[in-house]
This record gives structure tokens, sequence and C-alpha cells, in this order.
């Protein structure tokens, strides 16, 4: 089986599990799948965010998800228990499906890591 292959039948299974569990009745798309991640890595639970919050969740879920590329390195909780990265490395110039390819793979490899898939 191609890597493309494995990849779509990983993403493909890891978003029926994410949509049957948050999507209330509607698929999940890749921006509502990294800010549940990013709430995950916040680690505070479900509670209702400010937009500039909701942003800063999404980078945390970014940098975390990159992390094992060699992109970023976690760096230390602020006073408000707030994780924040270091960059290690400049992400290459992509192109928006080559985008979407890595943080398939990203996401993918962050839920096997925590045995969803």
């Amino acid at each position: 089986m191609s890597r493309d292959q494995k990849l779509k039948e990983d993403w493909d299974k890891l978003l029926n599990i994410l949509t049957v569990k948050f999507g209330e009745g509607e698929q999940l798309n890749i921006d509502a799948i990294i800010y549940l991640i990013g709430v995950q890595e916040l680690g505070k639970g479900v509670t209702e965010y400010k937009k500039d919050d909701k942003v800063n969740l999404m980078h945390i879920a970014i940098c975390r998800l990159l992390e094992p590329f060699g992109y970023y390195e976690f760096d230390f909780f602020d006073n408000d228990g707030w994780p924040h990265y270091k960059v290690l490395e400049e992400l290459p110039a992509l192109k928006p499906g080559e985008q979407t390819v890595l943080i398939k793979e990203a996401i993918v490899l962050y839920f096997k890591e925590s045995e969803l898939i």
C-alpha cells in the first residue's frame, strides 16, 4: 500500500472517530480538529474561549503537531498555564496541497501516539 493511500485510510478513520465524538452530526474540518488538539494540549477542558484565545489554541496545536518533524520544540508554560514553543527550523515553502498533506500526517501521528487510531 502506498504512503498516500495509508494516510488517506488513517485520515478517514480518524475523521470518522472525531466526527462521531465531537461533530454533533456534522463532519469536522481540519481547522476544527486543530482547535480540538489545541484545547487538549492546553489541558483546561471545555470552556468558552475568546477569539484571540481560539487563535492561540490553534497555534499551540500547530506547534505541537509539527514538533515531531523538528520544526518546533516545547519551551515552557507561562503563568497562566499556556504552553510556549520555540522555532527550531523554519517551515519550508509549501504549496497549499503540500501543507494539507503535512498537517494531516502530523494529526494522524498525534492520534496514533495517543492510541486513538
